[in-house]
């Protein structure tokens, strides 16, 4: 009787650990699917950014910084890896920003369609990285909570789990404030 019962004690303690690997296994996969999700909708804002600038520019050619700041931001968002990526998005971010400023100076390019397509094309896009942002943030929530708490926390770093980085947890003070919205 004995034998039988410190059997099924090891016998769920082993089904317990198959599923709390399989839900960590799971878990880590979400969030490298939702990070690759981020990838893909950058690369579409990335191939958006060079129409936008060059349908700009040819309204406001005195704008040069604005168009160069633009693009080096754009290259440094493509070759950032890491937690570095983030960085370089919410710099690319306010670049865009300082696009769209100039491009309100131009009351005929605000009405150019090839312009209003690029734009709503980037705004529908800059959606979509946000909505994405959300999921892994919410994916990486879940495997750090899953790496962290008791029991899965005894064996996880043992099978090669490890925390992962959040996107967008480092904004700049700037960044923090409220925006000031003046008439």
């Amino acid at each position: 009787m004995t034998t039988l019962i410190i059997l099924a004690v090891l016998v769920v303690l082993v089904l317990w650990l198959i599923l709390a690997y399989n839900g960590l296994v799971r878990t880590r996969n979400q969030a490298q699917e939702a990070w690759s999700d981020i990838d893909v909708q950058l690369k579409r804002r990335y191939d958006l950014i060079p129409n936008l600038v060059s349908t700009v520019q040819g309204y406001a050619a005195h704008e040069k910084t604005v168009f160069e700041d633009v693009t080096k931001a754009r290259s440094q968002a493509m070759q950032a890896t890491g937690t570095a990526k983030a960085d370089a998005e919410n710099q690319l971010s306010a670049t865009l920003k300082s696009l769209f400023a100039v491009a309100e100076n131009y009351p005929d390019l605000k009405a150019n369609q090839n312009f209003l397509a690029l734009q709503s094309e980037l705004t529908d896009t800059e959606d979509k990285i946000q909505a994405a942002r959300r999921f892994y943030n919410g994916m990486v929530r879940d495997l750090n909570t899953k790496i962290q708490v008791f029991p899965t926390n005894l064996f996880a770093n043992a099978f090669g789990f490890t925390k992962m980085d959040f996107f967008g947890n480092d904004l700049t003070d700037a960044e923090k404030q409220p925006v000031q919205v003046k008439f």
